[in-house]
């Protein structure tokens, strides 16, 4: 890759994509920074949205696993994630640009061979090894996405994204249903293929795009500051409330109300579509209200959702949940922003890997406690759900007005010097306490 100098960076031709053939008209003259995170959200979601399609079929058809097979596949899943704070010690020997094409190339590559391992064990390696490229990728595509978008722009953009990532969700769903009816193929030959598709992405993303060159050098070590408090605890929070969706909400789904594996998958294109075409809308509005109303609204409504699930008794209402409760995740860019103004420019690689940790502690958490839980009552699941986001909307109360460094709640704060090994000065930062950089030994 040649390298990118520091104007290009700056002040870079955003591109405005709204549709796909918007998309691909850019895709052949754009070299921007957010075309490449663009071609990157795409080659990621090609492949696990395809392995994510595909894995409980080739669990239970291809392999014949158990249900506590699945379960433990799916734990040896999240570790990675869990144990995303490790990329920064990765980034001593690498930049990030570098290490997100890496860790795609890993994904891509043992997505594709996952059908030629059809054993427990194999199934368990490859989801492993699967799940460090994804997690480490999106680890890396957190820092990069805030480093490289403006802040004016930045909801907006990140909006525009989220939409790329849902229009390659839905070209995965069409392609295998039209490989699997159609043409009859193996779940060896469909992991090939979205693994390869993958592959020649990153390849296309390395020959096309220079390095962008860091307008702030980064902290190469774990960045734990206590005026990122509030970030944290949204973080987790944010966590949390995914697995409410992602495991309960689905599983009342079909549980209660029966649904089927093509109402299911409905559900999902519905969700998809939303993205694809209001995600950049939602964004726009982030950028124009602000990060604490967009959180307000977001969680006030998820606890009128999460109350309806526990008391809903009709099919086409649990639907009609469901799909409100899936457009609600657009809001979370709003964490993303909020961050992005408060903190120092140079700790944003330093703060990816602990705030994908901390997402993921809830991911360890919630479902194994939260499943006892549903054992003696699913609506009590959702209606702590409910009280959940009530600590989460009371957090929001904290956010204040027009975020930045200095500013990062609404507690009175006095002047602070420079932070501890940083050379970048706040213009104005008043916090209550001095912050400290911590990493392990």
């Amino acid at each position: 890759m040649p390298k990118c100098s520091q104007a290009t960076l700056s002040n870079p031709r955003w591109p405005i994509i709204g549709t796909p053939i918007q998309f691909l008209k850019n895709f052949t003259h754009n070299r921007s920074p957010f075309m490449a995170l663009a071609l990157m959200t795409a080659a990621t979601q090609l492949s696990f949205a395809a392995w994510y399609t595909l894995a409980k079929n080739f669990a239970v058809d291809g392999i014949g696993m158990t249900g506590a097979e699945v379960g433990l596949q799916e734990t040896i899943r999240e570790i990675p994630g869990f144990l995303a704070f490790l990329v920064i010690y990765v980034l001593l020997f690498m930049r990030e640009q570098t290490l997100a094409l890496i860790a795609l190339v890993v994904l891509g590559v043992w997505v594709g061979i996952t059908g030629f391992f059809p054993t427990v064990t194999g199934f368990l390696l490859t989801t492993f090894i699967m799940s460090v490229g994804f997690h480490y990728f999106e680890t890396v595509n957190q820092s990069l996405q805030l480093q490289w978008l403006p802040k004016a722009e930045a909801p907006k953009l990140l909006g525009k994204l989220i939409a790329v990532a849902a229009g390659a969700q839905l070209g995965v769903y069409a392609l295998i249903a039209l490989v699997w009816k159609v043409f009859a193929l193996s779940f060896e030959a469909v992991f090939m293929l979205f693994g390869a598709i993958t592959l020649v992405i990153v390849v296309y993303v390395w020959r096309r795009f220079p390095y962008f060159e860091e307008k702030t050098p980064q902290h190469k070590k774990l960045i734990v500051r206590r005026r990122y408090w509030l970030y944290y605890a949204l973080t987790f929070m944010s966590g949390a409330r995914r697995q409410i969706f992602t495991v309960f909400a689905a599983l009342l789904m079909v549980q209660k109300f029966g649904y089927e594996v093509h109402e299911i998958a409905l559900l999902f294109l519905i969700n998809t579509g939303f993205n694809i075409v209001f995600a950049p809308k939602i964004g726009a509005l982030i950028g124009r209200f602000g990060e604490r109303l967009a959180l307000r609204f977001e969680y006030i409504g998820l606890i009128g959702v999460f109350i309806a699930y526990a008391f809903v008794s009709n099919p086409w209402a649990a639907a009609g949940l469901y799909i409100v409760d899936h457009a609600f995740f657009a809001m979370a860019i709003a964490i993303k922003t909020y961050f992005q103004k408060i903190a120092d420019p140079a700790d944003m690689a330093g703060t990816a890997g602990f705030a994908f940790t901390i997402n993921h502690v809830a991911a360890v958490l919630i479902p194994v406690s939260f499943g006892l839980v549903w054992l003696v009552s699913p609506a009590l699941v959702f209606l702590l759900g409910a009280v959940m986001a009530c600590g989460s909307l009371a957090l929001t109360f904290l956010i204040p007005r027009h975020p930045e460094v200095g500013a990062e709640t609404i507690f009175v704060t006095r002047p602070l010097a420079a932070e501890e090994n940083s050379g970048y000065q706040p213009p104005h930062a008043r916090i209550s306490h001095r912050s400290r950089v911590t990493a392990p030994d």
